[in-house]
């Protein structure tokens, strides 16, 4: 059997001038434009089309509104195999989440179900009577004069 060629990592850092491609856009779809402009930059200079922009990077270009992006942006681009990873030069990494079982709920059958609601209502109205109990024993009786 032949060895399966594996292809190295490689991780490149770009400083990339948004201003030329979102000066062109309407005012509206500038941050839009932005992010198209990141990605051509990267097909062209890290020959792939997968190309997952990162969460900070991505908040970084929105953060202040679809008019106003950033005009440079200093990027760290990761390929490995036939994905791109693109993310900001100073953003924290992530780490994946391990998933936790999740523990199974067993529903009770529709009559205990009812009948604990009837006990829950019996005893609400209990507390009810009993307030108003209290609150007819607390008030002080006005003299009448």
């Amino acid at each position: 059997m032949a060895d399966k060629k594996t292809t190295p990592k490689i991780e490149r850092e770009y400083i990339i001038n948004l201003r030329r491609s979102f000066i062109k856009a309407p005012k509206y779809k500038r941050a839009e434009r932005s992010i198209t402009a990141i990605k051509d930059f990267l097909k062209q200079h890290m020959k792939s089309d997968n190309i997952k922009l990162g969460k900070y990077l991505n908040k970084e270009i929105w953060k202040n509104g679809p008019r106003n992006p950033p005009s440079k942006v200093h990027i760290k681009a990761i390929k490995e195999e036939n994905k791109v990873k693109v993310e900001l030069i100073n953003a924290p990494e992530e780490k994946p989440v391990e998933e936790t079982k999740k523990k199974r709920i067993f529903r009770k059958s529709t009559e205990e179900s009812k009948e604990e609601k009837e006990k829950q209502v019996d005893l609400s109205l209990v507390d009810k009577q009993k307030q108003v109990a209290k609150d007819k024993k607390e008030k002080p009786k006005e003299d009448k004069e």
